[in-house]
């Protein structure tokens, strides 16, 4: 590896951790605006864990920066109610009560003379849905604006009508194959005479102006079909004849589904790509197919176990679709910077790759467990149904949600969090994906 290689590595690392930085910062803002806004003090609002570096206090919060780059948080007073006697402290020998107590002291351990009032769960519980979820909705607005303004201006890498090459044979998808055997029949394209440069304009009389769509008249059409392409200026209609061949499957939305295979109509030429920008209404579909593919990784984690695991241990391929940590991500990052193309494509790679990351804390922050900000959202909702229920029926009210009692559930989900969080860190620095 050269020395400019090398650098280039280090910078697409610096420049991804400086965008991770300020998605932390961005979150942590959410909260703490809206926590001031409804009148609950934070004593801290740190970007990072483990020791400070870097800290300065202005008005009741001490703003800073912690050594390690891998979250940040900011501390409310009275995150969980006090028990029913009224105490705070911790008072238990059995470990699991212990672990309630010690999170409701810790919620108090700041209390200061006038901070009754400005206790976190005193706050109606609509109040704390808003500043729990103002975290994870500000890394929303992060990813939406990042990628929707790339997509307008830079664009996405997309097939076009235009003829990049002619296959010369007929080869079944599904033996991954180039070169062609005495045995497999001529491509249709190149016995109809379709020549690279050729742009398509009409497939059997329908005009087609996307990638897409011919693909999909491709695919419905075995035996002959005309096909008018533009070349040097003029219309030229060529006569074809499709074969049936194994390609490919695609899914409802037209993508390729690795690893299935489908008869389909071919006709044997590769499309050229190029960068288009999308419209806005084009950017806000992909940006909505963008949430729905995040939506399927979160559901998907645990069956990405074991597949992690051999990455991992047993020197097994690491899947292009594995996840990916922050380390994972700074090494992508970095091969971004190395890349043979151009610094505008570079620069719209590294947007991306942020743009990913915020709508990925957004979608993990919101499943519903603590010590996830959706856990909280959740305790605050159930808490408002009970009063409300509680309410409608005429019944004493019940009080605050002790959130604190879920504290054992929490340390389990925190540590499961934290084995996987390990093991994709060991993918990532032994088997790491890389850019393909």
């Amino acid at each position: 590896m050269s020395l400019s290689t090398i650098l280039l590595t280090v910078l697409g690392i610096a420049v991804f951790v400086v965008g991770l930085l300020f998605s932390i910062a961005w979150h942590e803002l959410g909260h703490l605006s809206t926590a001031k806004l409804f009148g609950i003090r934070v004593p801290q609002y740190m970007v990072g864990f483990g020791p400070t570096i870097w800290s300065r206090k202005k008005g009741d919060t001490e703003y800073g920066f912690k050594a390690i780059p891998a979250g940040g948080y900011i501390r409310m007073i009275g995150m969980f109610p006090p028990g029913p006697d009224g105490r705070i402290e911790a008072r238990s020998t059995s470990p699991w009560r212990s672990m309630i107590e010690d999170a409701r002291s810790a919620a108090f351990e700041e209390l200061e003379p006038g901070d009754e009032t400005r206790l976190f769960y005193t706050r109606k519980p609509w109040k704390r849905v808003i500043v729990m979820f103002a975290g994870p909705f500000m890394n929303l607005v992060l990813a939406v604006a990042i990628f929707l303004g790339v997509a307008m201006t830079f664009g996405f890498q997309t097939q076009t009508t235009e003829v990049a090459g002619v296959q010369k044979c007929v080869i079944e998808q599904s033996e991954k194959r180039e070169k062609c055997k005495t045995s497999d029949p001529v491509s249709p394209a190149l016995a109809a005479g379709l020549h690279e440069g050729d742009k398509i304009v009409a497939f059997d009389g329908a005009k087609v102006d996307d990638w897409d769509k011919l693909s999909d008249l491709i695919r419905q059409t075995i035996g002959p079909a005309d096909i008018t392409v533009r070349r040097g200026g003029q219309e030229v209609t060529l006569h074809a004849v499709l074969a049936k061949n194994v390609v490919v499957k695609k899914d409802d939305k037209g993508e390729a589904v690795a690893g299935k295979w489908e008869e389909a109509g071919y006709l044997g030429f590769a499309a050229k790509s190029e960068i288009v920008p999308l419209s806005f209404g084009d950017s806000v579909v992909r940006m909505g197919d963008m949430i729905e593919n995040g939506v399927d990784s979160i559901i998907a984690l645990p069956s990405k176990i074991p597949g992690l695991w051999n990455a991992a241990f047993d020197g097994g391929e690491r899947a292009d679709d594995s996840p990916v940590g922050v380390v994972g991500a700074a090494r992508i990052g970095g091969e971004v910077m190395t890349l043979d193309v151009p610094a505008q494509n570079q620069i719209a790679m590294m947007l991306f790759l942020l743009a990913g990351f915020n709508l990925s804390l957004f979608l993990f922050n919101m499943l519903p467990l603590l010590p996830l900000d959706g856990g909280h959202i959740a305790g605050a909702l159930w808490e408002a149904l009970r009063r409300n229920v509680a309410k409608l029926f005429k019944r004493p009210d019940p009080g605050p949600f002790d959130v604190a009692k879920l504290m054992p559930v929490a340390y389990v989900v925190a540590g499961i969090f934290i084995c996987f969080t390990l093991l994709v860190l060991v993918a990532d620095i032994v088997n790491p994906v890389k850019i393909t």
